[in-house]
């Protein structure tokens, strides 16, 4: 047995079966989206009066196929030996584990605003939103980050809400903004 074959056929080992083909998952991934993609387009009830000589259905149709194609060429790539090429661009080192302390903390912080957007408004959740990223992301400045995060929510409120018409929950501010 060769030492690649060995390294394989450890149960569990750094080389095994499905780490060495992870871009597998993508591929499932694609597939399912396809399917998806065409079930629905599929079943999409369409009024005869609205069908014209491209249907509403054609996109769709079209990508839901180039999905299944990719899918499949994907796949069919990475059984011969096709992989993906590491990040070379990026300044990190891709041997180190995540940082989950990091992740849980911002899905915290995205939660918390989806959760408070609806009784503080986007002005207060929005600086909260701000001020909790660069707090998850490392930023230890305690005057500077919170005073930071609130001229972004609220330039962000005053840019959707005043200048392109989409209205944002105004909460307590809303008699003050």
């Amino acid at each position: 047995m060769t030492r690649s074959a060995e390294k394989s056929a450890r149960p569990g080992g750094s080389g095994s079966w499905l780490r060495d083909h992870s871009e597998l998952g993508v591929s499932v991934l694609l597939f399912l989206i396809g399917v998806l993609v065409l079930t629905d387009a599929l079943t999409m009830d369409v009024d005869i009066a609205q069908r014209g000589p491209v249907g509403p259905t054609t996109v769709p149709i079209v990508v839901g196929i180039g999905l299944l194609l990719i899918a499949v060429l994907l796949a069919v790539d990475v059984m011969r030996g096709g992989r993906g090429e590491a990040e070379g661009g990026e300044d990190i080192d891709l041997s180190e584990p995540s940082d989950w302390r990091t992740v849980l903390l911002l899905a915290g912080v995205f939660l918390g605003f989806a959760v408070l957007i609806g009784p503080l408004g986007f002005p207060i959740s929005g600086m909260l939103l701000f001020w909790g990223a660069a707090f998850a992301l490392g930023s230890r400045h305690y005057h500077r980050d919170p005073l930071i995060a609130a001229v972004l929510s609220l330039a962000t409120y005053y840019v959707f809400n005043n200048l392109l018409g989409v209205p944002l929950p105004g909460g307590p501010l809303m008699g003050v903004l």
